[in-house]
């Protein structure tokens, strides 16, 4: 039954992945999913699959945040444009990332919640500043703000994916966290993860 169980949590955790790793995923055949080496193999690739999705979202983050401060850099430059306002909106974009969560911080729903306002109010202002009804003052200027947009459409996919690998973590601790916690060093004192969804 649990290894029924662990097939399907696999299946949800590294369906996210570009690339999974088909050579550690077959490791466990010859043995038996119950013995201690199968048990910490099975963890460390649903312990991959979350660390993999949380980079990917973070990365995804933060070249967002890179081409909004170059977005602003590159407006200043434009003639009459606003430089109060810009050096504002560069201030405001300086300390949005000095208030992201982290992978135990976002325990706080009132944390992301809070982040992801401030962003967004940045992005509000500045987005109808450099492209007007869809018309931006040039290519470059145009390549930032569609990046920009897409970065921020992608967010809750990248939330979606973290969460369900983290989901398939946290199962399968609570399914094998005596035997994990005997081994000792790094699979002592293991807490499940938090998640992006709102606790029931």
């Amino acid at each position: 039954m649990k290894a029924v169980l662990f097939a399907g949590l696999l299946t949800l955790a590294v369906l996210p992945m570009c690339k999974p790793d088909a050579t550690t995923t077959t490791a466990t055949t010859t043995e038996s999913p119950a013995s201690p080496t199968a048990v910490r193999g099975q963890f460390d690739i649903l312990r991959d699959s979350a660390d993999v999705n949380w980079t990917r979202m973070m990365t995804s983050d933060d070249k967002k945040l890179t081409d909004l401060r170059e977005l602003l850099q590159d407006l200043s430059k434009y003639p009459g444009a606003n430089q109060a306002q810009l050096a504002s909106l560069r201030q405001a974009r300086a300390r949005i990332q000095a208030q992201r969560y982290d992978r135990q911080t976002m325990a706080s729903s009132a944390l992301i919640d809070r982040y992801d306002a401030v962003q967004d109010s940045v992005l509000k202002i500045v987005l109808p500043i450099a492209a007007p009804d869809g018309n931006a003052p040039s290519e470059r200027v145009r390549d930032y703000v569609e990046a920009i947009q897409l970065a921020d459409a992608n967010v809750v996919g990248y939330r979606s994916h973290y969460d369900r690998a983290a989901k398939a973590y946290n199962t399968y601790l609570k399914l094998h966290g005596e035997e994990l916690n005997k081994m000792g060093g790094k699979y002592a004192q293991l807490q499940p993860l938090p998640l992006f969804e709102l606790s029931q």
